[in-house]
């Protein structure tokens, strides 16, 4: 078992179809071209997310979280989305992934499980439980998490940066 430090936004995390290198201010428009379908946010917690100013504010956060990722198509170096790790607790060996969402012409290709196989992978060298929060409407997501081999644990309500609360489930999967 391993004693070091996880760093939540390493240079790159890569298999043959995917590529997750660290989100930068530059990514904003090319991120936010992917984002500004409604259809993408139709079971997030935040509806809107669509919507500039509000994309806007939630990319502000994931700059500050110091551990988002642009997720790139390795084969066309297509943005696909965004995800993250966030709430790393060294002390108790967890974190959670999640603030995923990709373009809609990747939903239902298996693309996610490629991007959460490295992400666990990388994660579980450091921690013994990988956690996600998952909106109580986003059904897609929670039948993602699932096909993961995560049990649903909690239900919780969670604030976004400066947005309010919301109710989610905590799915959780260990080592």
């Amino acid at each position: 078992m391993s004693t070091s430090l996880l760093n939540l936004q390493p240079e790159v995390l890569e298999n043959e179809f995917v590529k997750l290198v660290p989100l930068q201010q530059t990514d904003f428009e090319g991120l936010f071209e992917v984002a500004s379908d409604p259809l993408v946010w139709e079971q997030h917690p935040n509806k809107n997310r669509y919507e500039r100013e509000v994309f806007q504010n939630f990319f502000e956060g994931a700059m500050e979280s110091k551990g988002a990722f642009l997720i790139l198509d390795k084969s066309t170096n297509e943005i696909a989305g965004s995800t993250r790790f966030y709430e790393y607790e060294p002390e108790n060996k967890s974190i959670f992934i999640g603030y995923t969402f990709y373009g809609r012409k990747f939903w239902g290709t298996g693309f996610n499980s490629h991007v959460k196989k490295i992400m666990l992978d990388y994660a579980f060298d450091a921690v013994d439980k990988v956690q996600f929060h998952v909106g109580a409407e986003n059904y897609r997501s929670q039948k993602a998490v699932g096909k993961l081999g995560a049990t649903k644990v909690e239900e919780i309500d969670v604030a976004y940066y400066n947005e309010p609360s919301r109710h989610n489930f905590v799915y959780e999967l260990k080592k």
